[in-house]
């Protein structure tokens, strides 16, 4: 992950490592049953939940569904209720709202954990890909100690990271945002950019401790100068 990348991307399945290439299809989305939507007022900060319907039977939900912990056998998929929104292979939730438009600010604190990716993705995308791997989803993410931008299985090498147990995430959909920031330094550190066009999802993939999620929150000073 020290240089950008197209070629396989590891990422584990169920509690083992696979790869798979970047050229490889996703599938078709689905028309899942409509979600609360949010104001698209600029300036309006989402407020939102984990939601159970989505996450895979490795992840547990806690702290009112703000936080989840990855269990490295997870549940029996049969055990699991049957909702097609739910993902099937990767370790991966949704935040329980939809995007539509305007400037929004969360932050996510993680805890015990060598492998995660936070960002968005759209509400529509196949529940057979993992976040960062298809061009319907745009992540930041941590693995070996580094961190990194994903899209469309991409990797771009992100540096200048404060501490890695907590960072924010901003979204300005109208611009085609999304920022990693360093709240410390209170700073964009990178940025992806990209023409959203359908309405998204705060994303979440974790492969070992736990994260929990920070909504609702008014975006630092000065971030907006940056851009």
């Amino acid at each position: 992950m020290a240089s950008p990348r197209s070629a396989a991307c590891v990422c584990r399945l169920a509690g083992r490592t696979v790869g798979f290439l970047a050229a490889a299809s996703h599938g078709r989305g689905v028309l899942w049953p409509a979600r609360r939507q949010i104001s698209t007022s600029t300036g309006d900060s989402v407020q939102f939940r984990l939601d159970e319907r989505t996450a895979h039977s490795s992840l547990d939900l806690f702290k009112k569904d703000t936080g989840v912990i990855y269990r490295m056998l997870g549940l029996d998929p049969s055990h699991v209720q049957a909702n097609p929104e739910r993902f099937r292979d990767w370790a991966v939730v949704f935040g329980d709202e939809k995007i539509t438009g305007g400037r929004h600010y969360w932050e996510v604190t993680v805890k015990k954990s060598q492998e995660f990716r936070v960002g968005v993705a759209e509400a529509l995308m196949s529940r057979d890909d993992c976040v960062g791997t298809s061009d319907s989803s745009w992540v930041f993410g941590y693995a070996q100690r580094k961190w990194f931008a994903m899209t469309n299985n991409k990797m771009v090498p992100v540096t200048l990271v404060g501490k890695a147990d907590r960072v924010g995430i901003l979204l300005d959909f109208e611009a085609g945002l999304l920022g990693l920031v360093d709240i410390e330094k209170r700073r964009i550190v990178h940025a992806i950019r990209r023409h959203f066009k359908t309405p998204l999802c705060p994303a979440f993939g974790l492969w070992d401790g736990e994260l929990l999620t920070h909504s609702g929150l008014e975006e630092p000073e000065g971030l907006k100068e940056q851009l």
